[in-house]
C-alpha cells in the first residue's frame, strides 16, 4: 500500500515551477479517483484494495508519473479511504449504507440517509422469472466453453484484459458463465460508463409517467432564462451526447470532464455553469456532463434527494427485474453519478439487458414507455450511439478514440450499454440474447475487439444444430 514519497518542498517547487499548466489537476483527479475506485470496490464489492490499485489505477496512462509519491489508506474501522500524492492534494471516500462511496475533502462529517428513509427492507418480489439457481452455470456445450476461455485468456504483456465476469443469457435462462478468482454471482461490479444506459432507462420511467417528455428544454435552474442559449438544450439532446456543451473528455486530468467528476462536490452544478460550444443538436460529442445533467433531472423529478432517487429507482427499475446487488452512488449534493458510477453483480446487469430484450416490459407491466427500446437503439446523427446504448450500425471509428463504433462481427441488430476499461451489456435481439461481461482492462477502446470475439462466438454457437454443437 505504501509509495515511496519525496519531501513537499521539493513538489512545491515542482508545482509552482509548473503552474501555468495546472499540473496540480490531474494529480488531484488521481488521488480523488484513486480514494473512490478503492473505497467502492474495497466496501461495496468485497474486493482486496492493492489488488483494486494494482488492476484499475496503477495501469492508467500518466499515474506512473507520480505513482512512486502516491499513498493511500484504508480505513476498515471508519470505512473510508484517503489518498494523498506526496504528503499532499488529499482526498476522501467514504462509505455509506445503501449509497456506496462519497468523495469528499476535508476532515468533516458525511451525512446520510438512515436505512429505513432508503427504504432497504422493502423489496418487492420481482416480475422477471428467475434466470438461474445459485451455483455459477457451466457452459452448455464445448463451443460456449471455449468463447470463454477466450474472453479469459490473458496475452504474455500488458495491456490485459482482467475480465472478471462473464453472463451469457439465452431464451431467458444463463446458458453459461464465468467468474475470475475472488469473484462470483453475487460480487457488485464497477459499471463506469455502462451506468449510461440505467440513467437513460430512469429518464424513460419519467416520460412513461408524464413527469417529463423526451423534447422539452432540460428543467434545470441554470439554463431556465428562455435568453440563455442553454436553455433550447432538451433532454433529448442530453440523452444522445449532442447539447453542445463545453464539457471536453479526454480523461487526461486536465479536461473538464474528470474535474467535474474527481475534484467537485457539485458535478451538476459545475456541468449547468459551462457554455456551448456548438449549436445544441447540430453535433456529436460524448461527455459525462450530458448523463449527469440528467442524473441531476431525475433527483429533482422525483423529490430532490438521494434518498427520493434510491426508492424510485427500487419501486421502478430494480425490483421488478430483481436487482438485488445493486448500488448507485451520489455526489455530495444528493444527486446521483449517473454517467460512471454503479455497482451491481454481472446477472443483475443481465436483468437489465433483459428488460430492453423485452421490449422495456416484464410480467405484463411496462416498466419503459412504448417504443423507448427502438428509440434508445437508435443512431443519433451519423454515429454508432443511441440514447445512453451504442449500437452496432455504424461503420468506421469513433473519432478520436482509434476503435469502431461497434463489433464488426456480430449481428447489425445489436446494441450495448459500454463502460471504461471493458464494461458490457449487450442485447442481441435476434438471437434472444443478453450478454453481460465486466473486467479491469486497459486495452483501447473498452477492448471492443475482445468483446466483439466474445459475442460473435457465442452467436455462432447458437445458430449451430444442436446436434452439430462441439459436447
Amino acid at each position: 500500500m505504501r509509495r515511496s514519497v519525496i519531501s513537499a518542498a521539493c513538489v512545491a517547487l515542482l508545482l509552482a515551477a509548473c503552474a501555468s499548466v495546472r499540473v496540480d489537476r490531474p494529480i488531484r483527479v488521481t488521488s480523488g479517483l484513486t480514494s473512490h475506485l478503492i473505497c467502492s470496490e474495497t466496501f461495496v464489492s468485497g474486493l482486496d484494495p492493492a489488488r483494486i490499485y494494482a488492476e484499475r489505477v496503477e495501469p492508467l496512462p500518466g499515474v506512473g508519473l507520480f505513482d512512486w509519491l502516491l499513498h493511500y489508506d484504508v480505513d476498515r474501522t471508519r470505512r473510508q479511504v484517503t489518498t494523498t500524492v506526496a504528503g499532499m492534494f488529499e482526498s476522501r471516500a467514504v462509505y455509506r449504507d445503501g449509497l456506496g462511496c462519497l468523495l469528499v475533502r476535508g476532515s468533516g462529517p458525511v451525512d446520510a440517509p438512515t436505512p429505513q428513509e432508503i427504504g432497504v427492507d422493502e423489496a418487492a418480489p420481482p416480475l422477471l422469472p428467475e434466470i438461474a439457481g445459485p451455483a455459477v452455470v457451466e457452459p452448455r456445450d464445448e463451443r460456449l466453453r471455449l468463447a470463454l476461455e477466450h474472453a479469459f485468456a490473458e496475452p504474455d504483456h500488458s495491456p490485459y484484459h482482467w475480465v472478471k465476469a462473464v453472463v451469457v443469457v439465452h431464451d431467458g435462462r444463463v446458458i453459461a458463465e464465468r467468474y475470475a478468482p475472488g469473484y462470483g454471482v453475487e460480487t457488485p461490479l464497477l459499471s463506469f460508463s455502462a451506468a449510461k444506459s440505467i440513467t437513460s432507462a430512469l429518464i424513460g420511467i419519467l416520460i412513461r409517467e408524464g413527469r417529463l417528455s423526451l423534447n422539452q428544454p432540460a428543467p434545470l435552474p441554470a439554463w431556465r432564462d428562455p435568453l440563455d442559449p442553454r436553455h433550447a438544450i432538451t433532454i433529448d439532446q442530453l440523452l444522445r451526447q449532442t447539447s453542445g456543451i463545453d464539457l471536453a473528455e479526454t480523461n487526461s486530468g486536465f479536461d473538464p470532464s474528470t474535474r467535474m467528476q474527481f475534484i467537485e462536490r457539485d458535478m451538476a452544478g459545475f456541468a449547468q455553469a459551462v457554455g456551448l460550444r456548438s449549436k445544441p443538436g447540430s453535433a456529436w460529442a460524448y461527455t459525462d456532463g450530458n448523463y449527469i445533467l440528467l442524473s441531476r433531472v431525475i433527483r429533482d423529478a422525483v423529490g430532490g434527494d438521494a434518498a427520493d432517487v434510491l426508492r424510485f429507482a427500487r419501486s421502478e427499475l430494480f425490483e421488478p427485474l430483481g436487482m438485488r446487488h445493486i448500488t448507485i452512488e451520489f455526489d455530495a449534493t444528493g444527486t446521483p453519478v449517473g454517467s460512471i458510477s454503479m455497482l451491481a453483480s454481472a446477472r443483475d446487469w443481465a436483468r437489465f439487458g433483459l428488460l430492453y430484450l423485452q421490449d422495456g416490459e416484464v410480467g405484463g407491466r411496462r416498466i419503459l414507455p412504448k417504443g423507448w427500446v427502438r428509440y434508445s437503439s437508435s443512431p443519433t446523427l451519423d454515429t454508432g450511439y443511441g440514447a445512453g446504448f451504442w449500437t452496432n450500425l455504424a461503420e468506421g471509428n469513433v473519432p478520436g478514440w482509434g476503435v469502431p463504433w461497434g463489433m464488426p462481427h456480430a449481428p447489425r441488430d445489436a446494441f450495448f450499454a459500454r463502460g471504461f476499461m471493458g464494461q458490457y451489456v449487450v442485447i442481441v435481439p435476434s438471437r434472444n440474447l443478453v450478454i453481460a461481461r465486466f473486467g479491469d482492462s486497459h486495452v483501447e477502446g473498452d477492448d471492443i475487439r475482445s468483446m466483439d470475439r466474445l459475442v460473435t462466438e457465442i452467436v455462432a454457437d447458437i445458430d449451430a444444430e444442436p446436434a452439430t454443437r462441439l459436447r
